[in-house]
């Protein structure tokens, strides 16, 4: 079989043309069938606008059916598709477009003058657009575009997507992520969760990041599901869809949100057989909620941008609150000393480290960095502490270099905290995570006034307002005198954590 992931997904289109592959609020519904003339269109109008197999495509837009389309289409021609979250100013865009070069950056249209702007400096850059609602250049150029024939070969090794994920030096790194990456993962999460044709996806999730995208549409197309498309997660949508649906994948959010909810009840999830949550942590406590509610037992994965799905809780069997399970068919997970690179026995924490077919093949543009990280025999070092416990299931015991996780996105700390330390009343700060009810963490900055300073909370929000993501925000700030350090000067922030461990359960 091939290892070229579009070409996976076309054998499952050809097999399947009249099965449902999409439907939306409104009633759209886009067949299997359907997929290779929308496609077609928009490949042909990527590849008049100078796009060429290998070329990276930068994305910024609304989450809609022509966004997958778009992902796809981009498999299809060859091109390396990089989704960019919506929320990144145009301070961050500007770095992401300079450093991968993309050959296209496709736009929200409010946002093309200044998508321009930026692409000036970038080398043959072309800039088109698409709204929330499917429109805009890009789809214009599609309907008047010759339509693509064929696919574009590629192998295992051949790029199909670069992910940004934040370095904790304030520098973002790019994973490259290949055909063989994509498309091992898609097969092992489908026959660990048992995808079939049958299955009916309930998509509440962004699509600009690893879990939306990839785990939630690849494994869809890959074993001939359908989806129930929602712009956005509305708790109520949910589950009036849940009458429909078979599966739902979400963060940890969406679970609070739901038991939050009256109408989560035994009989609303009478048609689901299963409920995936990932991207952050999910408490016991919510575990138990859901179960003692639903009757269900919500089954938790624990993955990342560099490989994707690492493992899984069972299927069947016990699905442990507190572990991530068992390793997916084909990943090796061993626990480690890191610099000795040698495994522990279960029941010791150590760093987390990952091989198999999934793992990405480096950071675009930092060799030394792919270095320090991915060992030449494969393993990779997560940066997360875990242990194997006596059953066999893995845990999560922390996160090295202090990576918070609020409402399903990863912050570092350290680029929140450079331009904090950026304004003219701050002598310095430190950015932790603090438990928080409904983002499972909050991004909490702790800051130390400048002599002679006053600033104020607000002061400090504000002057990131425009310059970060919204996620990577501080909810809150607090001020104090000096920060804990030890004996080598250090910085403390478990002491901080611990001192601020009920901030946002006085204050939410």
């Amino acid at each position: 079989m091939s290892d070229n992931l579009y070409q996976h997904f076309h054998t499952v289109i050809e097999r399947q043309p009249e099965a449902t592959f999409m439907t939306t609020p409104a009633g759209r519904v886009i067949r299997y069938g359907d997929l290779p003339g929308l496609t077609a269109g928009l490949a042909g109008a990527m590849q008049a606008m100078g796009v060429a197999p290998g070329d990276r495509v930068a994305v910024q837009v609304e989450k809609s059916p022509e966004t997958i389309l778009l992902y796809l289409a981009c498999l299809r021609m060859g091109g390396v598709y990089l989704p960019l979250n919506t929320a990144y100013t145009g301070e961050e865009i500007a770095y992401f477009l300079a450093d991968a070069e993309p050959a296209l950056f496709v736009c929200r249209p409010e946002d093309e003058a200044s998508a321009r702007a930026l692409c000036t400096d970038a080398a043959q850059t072309s800039v088109a657009t698409l709204d929330g609602d499917g429109q805009g250049s890009l789809i214009e150029a599609a309907a008047r575009a010759e339509p693509m024939s064929g696919i574009t070969p590629r192998t295992a090794n051949d790029l199909a997507s670069i992910l940004y994920t934040s370095g904790t030096t304030g520098r973002s790194k790019g994973a490259m992520l290949t055909h063989g990456n994509l498309l091992s993962n898609a097969r092992a999460l489908a026959e660990t969760w048992r995808f079939t044709p049958d299955d009916r996806l309930i998509h509440a999730l962004p699509i600009f990041h690893i879990h939306g995208l990839f785990v939630a549409c690849n494994t869809v197309l890959a074993s001939g599901a359908s989806m129930l498309y929602l712009p956005r997660f509305d708790a109520d949508e949910v589950i009036d869809a849940m009458v429909d649906g078979t599966v739902l994948m979400g963060v940890p959010t969406f679970y609070t949100r739901l038991l939050k909810s009256p109408r989560l009840t035994r009989d609303a999830v009478a048609a689901m057989r299963l409920f995936v949550s990932g991207s952050a942590p999910l408490t016991t406590e919510t575990h138990n909620a859901f179960s003692e509610r639903t009757g269900v037992a919500i089954l938790e994965r624990y993955g990342m941008t560099e490989t994707g799905m690492n493992s899984s809780n069972p299927y069947d069997g016990e699905r442990c609150a507190g572990t991530v399970g068992f390793p997916l068919p084909g990943v090796e997970i061993r626990i480690t000393q890191p610099e000795q690179a040698t495994a522990l026995p279960d029941g010791e924490v150590g760093m987390i480290e990952v091989r198999g077919p999934n793992v990405f093949s480096g950071y675009w543009g930092m060799p030394e960095k792919t270095a320090e990280e991915l060992r030449s025999d494969g393993w990779f070092i997560t940066g997360d502490l875990g242990m194997i416990d006596d059953r066999g299931y893995l845990q999560i015991v922390g996160r090295g270099k202090d990576l918070v996780i609020s409402g399903g996105y990863n912050v570092y700390p350290r680029e929140v905290e450079q331009i904090i330390d950026e304004h003219p009343d701050v002598e310095e700060s430190a950015v932790i995570g603090v438990a928080h009810p409904d983002f499972g963490e909050g991004v909490t900055a702790v800051v130390v006034p400048a002599a002679g300073a006053n600033p104020s909370e607000s002061s400090i929000q504000q002057a990131l307002d425009g310059r970060l993501a919204r996620f990577k925000q501080p909810k809150r700030v607090v001020f104090v005198d000096a920060l804990p350090r030890n004996a080598m000067g250090k910085v403390q922030k478990n002491q901080l954590r611990d001192t601020y461990a009920t901030l946002y359960s006085a204050s939410e």
